[in-house]
Order: structure tokens, then C-alpha cells, then sequence
């Protein structure tokens, strides 16, 4: 049934903060008509949710806008590492880790690295880029109500600067509307987790001397342990502006209003170890972190991505990192449908992969907080901190036992306890420098808007999968690319170091292949050649792709 409205689209995306705006962005890329509608007036003006991971800044650099966040993060581009001290006077205090990338072994695994970049900064990045795209992107916007129906979503927006009330018709919506999502609770849908863990106030200043006290301490973060003044500080440019985060006790009867100017300056004061110091409070804002992950992601047509579907502590900045990812996980998968070239089961696999990683991320980042003494943080029974360590294998190497994937290993843990990334089914894809008509390219740099088959280019059998792909690409209407690589004049892709092979390090051998999404996750690999590789990967990717 086919509902009348003034406007349709094929997705309605509600909400438009990180996680909407890179959901606008990877549908542009993608080629998929939408439209964003957004309640505030613009793009965040608080300077928070800096932390983007190496896993974020790879699909940045794949939709093409990685220069343009490294260039409005520069004035962090020098801060590494956390810092945890009773005082900032003096030498005291220790280092809970310097370097993001100590030895620059992140290189191995990655084209990318970690960017510090504030939400401030990043959201109007995001926004010129899916606007670049097409992206009708409509802020002080707000959905009232939505309906649904077997073939699509109609929802009632309110244009809140002339009142007027719009009807949209969409095939899919999808809620990045925060962590009290008004579109979860109007589905009914339910969270699971331990709940409310701790609640700051943020507060952004400035301050002139302040710089003098940090010296060279080029931190990201600095936890200030003073028992009658603990808190966060943070640097915004190193120089006068920066943020300070207060623990509030809204449990213990304590309200907002109580924490006046003169409080806050003299809090920061005694938290930073110097009475004299300068601090113009310029902003406060309140926030809550809270553990908890909603008992579904979908409801027929509607979705839910980022903080309607997960909250999470902030020490690690997992949650809007895991959000980004939800938003990119689902963008390929309703190009996908809509595009023809997959079947509506393809949807479900998005609750399926994105749910559990929330959960063990969740779990991680609560523990990550223990292990910090996050101020204002007394865990509850449960939440322990850990064995510590390093984050990159819940960054990079958390994986897919089930959805859109043909022989992952369903037993597997979703976060595994160290760095595999040799293209086990389900899995991020591992990174290779490659060589393409002279330039130099990550094998991740493939993967973006179809999926991909890889293959040798010097063995015969890898001559027979990537015929087998261009024939079924030809014929079957899937989007699908075909890559031989090696060192032949007619491999599409060479290689960039002499000893390289393709085939090792994605747990191949020559007459094998490898069958990648377009998010860069292995859908799933042949370990060898095989009787019949044109019915076989048609197999594959019927199952993959939920085509009947």
C-alpha cells in the first residue's frame, strides 16, 4: 500500500549527531536518497566525544573525508596518552599510558591510526560531506510520530522554526536519536545492563596560566585525584580553552543548580593544585554514563543505531566509536536490499553482528573505567576491572560469529584475547599495501560499495574464481568486484614490498579465495580450488546475501 505524503525516500534518518551524520555519509557514498532530521538548530557545540578509534578513521578514510577530521584535529594532533594525579603542580602523578601507538606497530595492522578529534570539530566535517553527496540534511527538525506498515514507514515531522507539519514516507527508518530515544520507547523495546553508572558535570573554560601548570604534558585526558576536588581535565587547543569534567551525585540529592560558577572555578582550582589560577567558566553541561544495550535493534522497518541501541561508559570513547560502526554496518546492508541485489533477510543480520559486540563492548569499557578510577565512578557488584591491557583486539579484531557470513566458527567469542586479523570468516579483513594502476593502496581502500572477491593472479584456479565472479556479477545483478593480485602484468593489483603474499596473509593459499563485504569484513574464504567455483561462490553469495 502505497501512502500519500510530501516526501519520500528510500531512508529516513532520525537524529543527527555522530552517528546520524556518518549514517548520512556512508548512504551518499553509497548512492542511497534520505533524509536526516535533526531537533537542535545545528551540529554539536560542546566539545566532547573526542576519542575516534583506528577502526572509525578507516571507514572515514574509505568515504573519502579522513584529511579533511585530521585537518580540523590538529590542534590535538601532538596529545597522546592519560594521565592520573593528585595534583598538576610538580612532577606528581603517573602516566596510565603514554603513547596511543607505542613503537608504531599499529602500522602492521592498519592505513589509519587514532585521531583526536572533538565532536565540535568532527560533526561539521561529517555534515559538509553528506551534504556534498546529496544528503538532505534538516536541522531544528524533529519527528512527532511514526507509523508503520508491510511496505514502509510514514512518519509526521515538525519543522520547529515555522511550526509546519510534514508528512515523510520512507522505505526504512533508522533512530539515531540518543540514549533516551524517543523511537525505542514508542516501539516498546527494552534495554538490558547494569544501568546508571556515574553522572559529571561538563564544563568548558578558559584560562591563561593553565597552560604554564600542564608544561609539556601533551595529554589526552588527566584524572585529578584529589579527594576533595577529583575530576577530568581535558585540552581543547593546548593553549587557554579546555574542559573540565565534575562528578555530580544526583543519587546522593545533589542538583544541578548547586554547581555554581564560583563552585566550579573553585573546584578546578583545588583539583589542578593552584589557588590563583585563572578559569572563566564559559559552559556546563550535564551527562550521565550508563551501562546498557536495548534488547533488540529493529522492529520491521525501523533500526536503531548508536545511543538508542547502546550506552556505554566513556573511558575509551567505545561508545560513539561502536555507534559509527552500527551506522556503517547497516548502510551497506540497505544499499544492499534496495538496490535489488540482496534480499530483505540481509536486515536482520544487523541486530545479529552489531547486538553482541555492543555487549562485550559495553562490558569493556565499564571495566576500562575500574581500571582508570574514573572520577566519580564507585562500580557496582559485577563490574570488575579486568586483566587490563591493551584495547586494539576489541578495536579491530572483534568479530561476526553469525549473520551475513558463511563459515565463521559460532563459538568463537565476538572480543577475542589478542590480535588475529587473518581473514577468518567474520572478521575484519586484514590490511596489505597494494599497487594499483602505480598507486599505492590499502587492501581495506577495496572495500566500500560492492563486495569483492579476491584471488592469485598467477595460479590458473585463481584465474577460474575471478572469471566465476565477473561472470556472476555480469549475470546475477550482485554488486561485485573481482581483484587477481600478484606480480603478473595483468594482475589488477600488485605488490607493494617484494615478499609479500596476498594468499598468507589472508589464511589462503594460491588457488584459493576470499569473498570480502563492503563494510571489510570476510564474508567468507576457499581455502583451495573447488570442482565448481561459479556455483559455488553463487552458494555463497546467496547465503551472504539472503537471496532466494
Amino acid at each position: 500500500m502505497q501512502q500519500k505524503a510530501d516526501h519520500q525516500v528510500p531512508v529516513l534518518v532520525v537524529g543527527g549527531s555522530l552517528v546520524g551524520l556518518s549514517l548520512s555519509l556512508f548512504l551518499g557514498r553509497l548512492g542511497v536518497p534520505h533524509m536526516l532530521v535533526e531537533r537542535h538548530a545545528g551540529t554539536s557545540i560542546h566539545p566532547r566525544g573526542r576519542g575516534n578509534n583506528v577502526r572509525t578513521m578507516e571507514l572515514y578514510r574509505v568515504a573519502g573525508i579522513e584529511p579533511d577530521i585530521k585537518t580540523a584535529a590538529s590542534l590535538l594532533a601532538d596529545n597522546h596518552g592519560i594521565m592520573q594525579t593528585p595534583t598538576l603542580v610538580g612532577d606528581a602523578g603517573e602516566w596510565l599510558f603514554k603513547e596511543m601507538d607505542p613503537g608504531g606497530g599499529l602500522a602492521r595492522f592498519s592505513p589509519s591510526g587514532w585521531c583526536l578529534c572533538s565532536q565540535n570539530d568532527l560533526e561539521p566535517v561529517l555534515r559538509n560531506g553528506a551534504q556534498a553527496l546529496g544528503g538532505d540534511l534538516r536541522y531544528f527538525h524533529e519527528l512527532e510520530s511514526f507509523e508503520q506498515d508491510p511496505e514502509g514507514v510514514t512518519a509526521f515531522v515538525r519543522d520547529r522554526d515555522s511550526d509546519e507539519l510534514y508528512t515523510v514516507r520512507a522505505g526504512y527508518l533508522v533512530a539515531a536519536d540518543g540514549p533516551r530515544s524517543p523511537v525505542r520507547q514508542r516501539l516498546g523495546i527494552g534495554q538490558s545492563g547494569p544501568g546508571d553508572l556515574f553522572a559529571n558535570v561538563s564544563v568548558t573554560f578558559r584560562s591563561k596560566l593553565l597552560a604554564d601548570v600542564v608544561g609539556d604534558r601533551r595529554f589526552i585526558c588527566c584524572y585529578l585525584t584529589n579527594p576533595e576536588a577529583d575530576g577530568a581535565l581535558l585540552p581543547v587547543d593546548n593553549k587557554e580553552n579546555w574542559v573540565f569534567h565534575a562528578p555530580w551525585h544526583p543519587e546522593h540529592g545533589e542538583t544541578l543548580e548547586e554547581f555554581t560558577e564560583e563552585r566550579l572555578q573553585r573546584h578546578i582550582r583545588q583539583a589542578v593544585g593552584a589557588p590563583d589560577l585563572d578559569v572563566e567558566i564559559t559552559g556546563k553541561a550535564s551527562w550521565r554514563a550508563a551501562e546498557r544495550v536495548a534488547d533488540r535493534y529493529a522492529a520491521d522497518r525501523v533500526f536503531l543505531a548508536g545511543d538508542s541501541a547502546h550506552e556505554m561508559s566513556p573511558t575509551g570513547a567505545f561508545g560513539s566509536n561502536t555507534g559509527i560502526q552500527d551506522a556503517h554496518n547497516l548502510a551497506w546492508k540497505l544499499a544492499a536490499v534496495l538496490g535489488g541485489w540482496a534480499g530483505p533477510g540481509l536486515l536482520e543480520t544487523y541486530e545479529a553482528e552489531r547486538r553482541p559486540v555492543a555487549l562485550a563492548t559495553s562490558a569493556r569499557a565499564s571495566a576500562r573505567s575500574v581500571e582508570h578510577s574514573h572520577p566519580g565512578f564507585a562500580p557496582p557488584p559485577g563490574i570488575g576491572g579486568g586483566k587490563g591491557g591493551g584495547i586494539l583486539n576489541i578495536v579491530l579484531a572483534y568479530r561476526y560469529p553469525q549473520g551475513a557470513v558463511v563459515g565463521a566458527d559460532p563459538s568463537q567469542p565476538v572480543v577475542p584475547d589478542g590480535m588475529r586479523l587473518t581473514a577468518e570468516p567474520g572478521s575484519r579483513a586484514p590490511h596489505l599495501w597494494l599497487r594499483r594502476a602505480g598507486e599505492r593502496v590499502s587492501t581495506l581502500d577495496l572495500y566500500e560499495r560492492s563486495l569483492v572477491l579476491l584471488s592469485d593472479a598467477a595460479s590458473s584456479e585463481g584465474a577460474a574464481w575471478h572469471a566465476a565472479a565477473r561472470r556472476i556479477a555480469d549475470t546475477d545483478g550482485v554488486r561485485l568486484d573481482a581483484y587477481r593480485i600478484g606480480a603478473e602484468a595483468d594482475a589488477e593489483l600488485g605488490y607493494d614490498a617484494e615478499g609479500d603474499d596476498w594468499a598468507a596473509v589472508h589464511g589462503t593459499s594460491a588457488d584459493g579465495a576470499v569473498l570480502v563485504r563492503p563494510d571489510g569484513f570476510v564474508a567468507w574464504r576457499s581455502p583451495g580450488a573447488v570442482p565448481d567455483p561459479e556455483g559455488e561462490l553463487r552458494q555463497v553469495l546467496g547465503a551472504v546475501l539472503h537471496r532466494r
